[in-house]
């Protein structure tokens, strides 16, 4: 296996993992935002406060866009497979 063949499979691992996570963290990171702003008007400083609303938008975002992190995972994993006997040399 060829250094450019490694740096190509680090660099899909890499973008799969960012395309799968990114709804969670995206949401999670609006909630946060609307939990701080609310925190802010009101000046309730509960550090607790934010944790339950981010955890509830995380398992709310894995229900609505787990089906599509499966199917990306599955169709990267099916193109390594199928690719595997192309990186032994």
């Amino acid at each position: 296996m060829t250094q450019e063949t490694v740096i190509f499979l680090a660099r899909e691992a890499l973008s799969v993992v960012l395309l799968v996570s990114a709804p969670m963290l995206g949401l999670g990171m609006l909630v946060g935002i609307i939990i701080s702003i609310l925190q802010a008007t009101t000046q309730i400083q509960e550090q607790t406060l934010t944790f339950v609303p981010k955890i509830v938008a995380v398992m709310t975002a894995i229900l609505i866009f787990g089906p599509w992190m499966l199917t990306v995972l599955t169709q990267f994993t099916q193109n390594l497979f199928s690719e595997l006997p192309n990186f032994i040399y």
